[in-house]
């Protein structure tokens, strides 16, 4: 098998978690839109305004938990350096946020509201899919990122 080749940094690492980020989070705002009762009455070009404009808010939240990261450790590329402490700030201020925002958007503005089917956090009544959000696409950005900055990524090399 091939050594692992490194690739140069051209771009700062929030591009990387950023185009990451996106991706992962605009899959999950559409596969989770009909958890929302909000949701159910537009047509469908609405609906992914909606789930884009949600994704936009998601990548707020995943850039200031990845700079509060950096803050802590010193080091806007900790996630090819990861500590604990980091990757805990990074978690808790992204989990914090999500359960903020749901609470403040569901139970104080009634911007949206969840659909009958959407598992709730006791106590709060937050929805499980946006807590699942946050810990599942995150978890997929930061491995492969780090995959990147160690340069472990094969582009095209198979073993046979």
């Amino acid at each position: 098998m091939p050594a692992p080749v490194a690739l140069p940094r051209r771009l700062p690492p929030e591009v990387d978690f950023l185009v990451l980020s996106f991706l992962g989070h605009f899959a999950w705002e559409i596969l989770q839109s009909p958890l929302f009762a909000s949701l159910s009455q537009v047509d469908h070009f609405t609906g992914i305004a909606i789930c884009l404009k949600a994704t936009l808010g998601d990548l707020a939240i995943a850039l200031a938990a990845f700079w509060s990261a950096a803050l802590v450790s010193k080091d806007r590329n900790w996630v090819a350096n990861t500590g604990r402490t980091a990757l805990v700030v990074f978690f808790a201020t992204g989990l914090l946020a999500t359960v903020g925002l749901e609470y403040l958007n569901t139970e104080v503005l009634e911007r949206w509201s969840y659909d009958g089917m959407m598992p709730t956090l006791p106590v709060l009544g937050t929805g499980l899919s946006p807590i699942l959000q946050w810990v599942f696409v995150p978890l997929l950005v930061l491995w492969y990122m780090r995959r990147l900055a160690i340069g472990t990524v094969d582009l095209g090399h198979h073993p046979r």
